[in-house]
C-alpha cells in the first residue's frame, strides 16, 4: 500500500511547471522511448516511494475513525500485486524533489 500526501503531490507539480523540458534529439519513432519524445514533454511520477503496510494503513484509518476495521483475510485474488512502488528517479534527478511525508504525519495534517 503506497500513499501519498497533497502537499507532496503539489510540490511535485510547481517543481516540474517551473522546469519547461527539451526535446530529445535522439529519440527515434523505430525505436520509441516511452519516458522521452521528440516533442518537449516529459511524464513523471509523483507518487510517495515509501511503503506502507496494509494493515499500518488500516490501523491508521481505525485511529482517525474511532472503530475497528472487520477484517476477512484471504488469499490474494486474481489481479492483485503483492506490491507496488512509485519510481519516482526521474522527478528527483530532473526536478530535485521527491515526496517524503510519512502516512502518520500526513494523516494528522
Amino acid at each position: 500500500m503506497w500513499t501519498t500526501f497533497i502537499d507532496d503531490i503539489i510540490e511535485g507539480l510547481v517543481r516540474v511547471m517551473e522546469r519547461i523540458p527539451a526535446r530529445d534529439a535522439d529519440w527515434r519513432g523505430d525505436r520509441p522511448d516511452p519516458s522521452a519524445s521528440f516533442a518537449p514533454y516529459r511524464i513523471y511520477n509523483i507518487g510517495n516511494n515509501l511503503p506502507v503496510a496494509l494493515l499500518d494503513f488500516i490501523a491508521i484509518l481505525e485511529g482517525h475513525l474511532g472503530r475497528k476495521a472487520q477484517k476477512n483475510f484471504l488469499p490474494l485474488q486474481a489481479g492483485d500485486v503483492p506490491a507496488t512502488f512509485a519510481d519516482v528517479d526521474d522527478l528527483s534527478a530532473d526536478v530535485g524533489f521527491k515526496p517524503a511525508t510519512p502516512i502518520a504525519e500526513g494523516s494528522d495534517a
